[in-house]
């Protein structure tokens, strides 16, 4: 089964998380991963609104998660951590 990697974000430091995007996108693209939706406009229905949201899709949930404990994304995220706050969340989808 496929997987979605979802983030909702809000950025505090825009150089740093620019630093962080670069980083992400490769190390997404290494471990199979392609960006469905990323920062475009939304509407929020409910809970809190974050400005920025983030769709990716993964061959599968293991894959995702592979992503994210690999070296190269942590090397990522090290940008991120001090530069916004968010929430990151991987779901099974229920097709390939």
């Amino acid at each position: 089964m496929g997987a979605l990697w979802i983030a909702h974000v809000t950025v505090t430091d825009d150089e740093a998380y620019g630093k962080y995007a670069a980083l992400a996108t490769e190390a997404i693209a290494a471990h199979g991963g392609h960006f469905i939706a990323r920062g475009g406009r939304f509407v929020q229905l409910e809970g809190q609104a974050r400005p920025r949201n983030v769709v990716a899709r993964f061959p599968s949930v293991e894959a995702a998660e592979n992503c994210y404990n690999s070296p190269e994304y942590q090397r990522a995220l090290s940008h991120a951590r001090d530069a916004s706050e968010r929430e990151l969340m991987v779901i099974e989808t229920c097709e390939d």
